[in-house]
């Protein structure tokens, strides 16, 4: 995403222009190698790229940071109870990645996420997440679009985990912890010293082989292919998908393991890469390269359609390129604009239809009697199957 609400970022009066310069401080000592911790060569087994065709499956598109937004979606898709606890049955649900930044309650959104894998998984069901641009940004220590009260998050965060360490390492037999912030310089040029423990404290949780990127990042996809849909957070070209989609998987999984170095894989940086591509999701219809995205799902086996985040689209949910694009990102969280919750549901036997709580849909059941899909951008507009949910 490329907006954001400049009133909850940390660009403010104090703050003018200390993230900008201490990503570039960031980078040089981490090549130099001192922000990356001890490393330990854990056998790997592959992750899961390719699943057959659930049922039902349920696409949740970018939540950055916004924990209650981030309820409403699943909710509006069934998925969880008034406390919270999923109820979505064997519903295989999809999060297309870009949980951080933006928004204040990232870990609140981890933690949440990862308990509603686990009840899921005890009701047939599962969620899968994707990693997104956010993800890939925070890992290599970019932290531009973090808010102030993101990093007193993390304050909290690592003030917790000092406690468990030391209490742990009391504990005769039990091994010694690692200390998370081996190697993070004290303060940082050009940043306020009210700020640095916060920075110091999101750097140790979150580079390759912290604890939080270790726990709730590194089993993400980068890709996945459900069915006939791929879903990728910003876009897959042919060269990504020659180079193989198990393999982008596997290194970026090792990669936020803390094997591969501080830089992400090639893949993930730059406007091309698979979590920045946005070639496929201009709001815009006619701006979309419909024979290039023709000719990439022709090169993966049964693909009809690639399922995309990333780029904001005012108009919510909807289809380009006869529906083989889908762009599922409506910017929910109030750091981005405050979107209303929108989610895809794939049914095997009724096809797509888009779940929402956007009220301009409430008096017009004859879109939930159509067969037409989602319904194209301008200038190709056509009726949008919904279903609208209080």
């Amino acid at each position: 995403m490329e907006r954001q609400n400049q009133s909850s970022s940390l660009t403010c009066e104090n703050l003018p222009s200390f993230l900008s310069s201490f990503v570039d401080t960031f980078v040089d000592f981490s090549v130099s190698g001192l922000f990356l911790p001890q490393q330990q060569q854990i056998p790997q087994q592959p992750l899961q790229t390719h699943y057959p065709s659930p049922n039902r499956l349920v696409a949740i598109g970018d939540l950055h940071g916004d924990l209650e937004k981030s309820k409403q979606a699943f909710r509006l898709a069934g998925l969880i109870d008034g406390s919270d606890r999923w109820c979505g049955g064997s519903t295989t649900v999809v999060q297309i990645g870009d949980v951080l930044d933006r928004g204040g309650e990232e870990l609140k959104i981890l933690y949440f996420l990862e308990k509603l894998k686990r009840e899921a998984v005890k009701s047939g069901g599962q969620l899968i997440t994707l990693n997104g641009n956010h993800e890939i940004m925070n890992i290599e220590g970019d932290f531009r679009y973090v808010t102030k009260k993101a990093l007193e998050e993390f304050d909290v965060w690592a003030y917790w985990y000092d406690i468990g360490n030391k209490m742990k390492s009391l504990c005769h037999g039990l091994e010694i912890p690692k200390n998370p912030f081996h190697g993070i310089p004290p303060s940082f040029h050009r940043v306020p010293e009210e700020f640095s423990h916060s920075i110091r404290a999101r750097i140790a949780a979150l580079r390759p082989d912290g604890p939080i990127s270790r726990r709730f990042l590194a089993n993400n996809l980068t890709v996945l292919v459900v069915g006939d849909s791929v879903f990728v957070h910003g876009g897959l070209l042919e060269k990504h998908v020659d180079y193989g989609l198990q393999r982008i998987n596997d290194e970026v999984r090792d990669w936020i393991n803390g094997l591969m170095g501080q830089r992400a894989p090639e893949y993930c940086r730059g406007r091309n890469a698979v979590v920045w591509l946005r070639k496929f999701s201009d709001e815009f219809a006619k701006n979309c390269d419909c024979s290039l995205l023709e000719h990439v799902l022709a090169t993966i086996p049964g693909a009809k359609r690639m399922i995309m985040g990333h780029t904001i689209q005012e108009i919510g949910i909807n289809g380009a390129c006869d529906n083989r694009a889908i762009r599922i990102d409506v910017g929910m969280s109030k750091g981005c604009i405050n979107g209303l919750p929108e989610v895809l549901e794939i049914d095997r036997n009724s096809g797509l239809r888009v779940l929402t709580s956007n009220p301009m849909y409430q008096n017009k059941n004859q879109y939930a009697q159509t067969k037409e899909g989602l319904g194209l951008l301008i200038p190709e507009h056509g009726p949008k199957q919904v279903e609208v949910k209080a």
